[in-house]
């Protein structure tokens, strides 16, 4: 006679399918701002995810969206060094990211809005543009920026304040 198997507890299967169900979308798009490729994005959140699936549950848990983003910020950054260049993210390949299905006229008005603040993002020094980035699409404290970029929490505060208001100078500056 066999004996039934009672369901066993994998706390890092649960974890990775959380984590996955939570984070996979603001991955890529971080990843793809990083890389300018989502290809190339999906497999450094990919990456990250195994990365997850090695470590134990109980270490990452408590500081898991931080873990996430430095895993992957750090993987893209040595994608980079290892290719010895960088790309833009063309708004189309972050429309394909974001998703979703609206009014035409709208989604060109905000494609093109979209279009303007990247072009003037890029205008912005690398630092700046990284907190903007980890503020906006990774959806992170000051505190989980600092600890992702080893930046003190005020420091991230003053990048994200000037920069900010540089890209709305420009902005406007465009406007006028």
């Amino acid at each position: 006679m066999m004996s039934e198997k009672a369901p066993t507890e994998n706390p890092a299967a649960d974890l990775v399918k959380t984590a996955l169900e939570e984070y996979q979308g603001a991955l890529i798009g971080y990843a793809a701002s990083i890389l300018g490729d989502v290809e190339r994005a999906r497999d450094v959140v990919q990456d990250t995810f195994l990365r997850l699936w090695q470590q134990e549950p109980e270490k990452v848990a408590d500081g898991l969206k931080s873990w996430l983003f430095t895993v992957c910020r750090n993987r893209a950054f040595d994608i980079l060094r290892k290719e010895k260049r960088m790309t833009h993210l063309e708004s189309q390949e972050l429309e394909a990211v974001a998703g979703g299905a609206d009014d035409p006229a709208e989604a060109a008005e905000r494609e093109e809005s979209h279009r303007n603040v990247l072009q003037f993002l890029d205008r912005l020094p690398e630092n700046q543009r990284e907190v903007i980035r980890l503020k906006f699409q990774g959806d992170l404290s000051y505190k989980e920026i600092s600890a992702i970029t080893s930046l003190s929490v005020g420091n991230v505060g003053f990048l994200l304040h000037t920069g900010l208001r540089r890209l709305r100078e420009m902005l406007v500056r465009q406007a006028v």
